[in-house]
């Protein structure tokens, strides 16, 4: 197992990367990714940022999502 991309907010808390495989309705298979307080997650494997992905803070309460790059 690798260690997942860390990210530390501006007060100073890490979130780790997650990713997991969902069948959505239609059968279709998508990857989705989480950001998780801790280093290890029992829902998805850890994982590397995506080249199409950045972390987004919210200033309001620091906490950190992924938001696809704009093109």
């Amino acid at each position: 197992m690798s260690a997942p991309y860390r990210y530390e907010n501006s007060k100073g808390v890490s979130y780790y990367l997650f990713k997991k495989e969902v069948e959505l309705r239609g059968g279709r298979m998508q990857t989705i990714y989480f950001l998780s307080k801790s280093d290890t997650s029992e829902k998805g494997e850890p994982c590397d940022l995506p080249e199409d992905r950045e972390p987004v803070e919210n200033p309001k309460n620091g906490f950190v999502t992924l938001k696809k790059k704009k093109a």
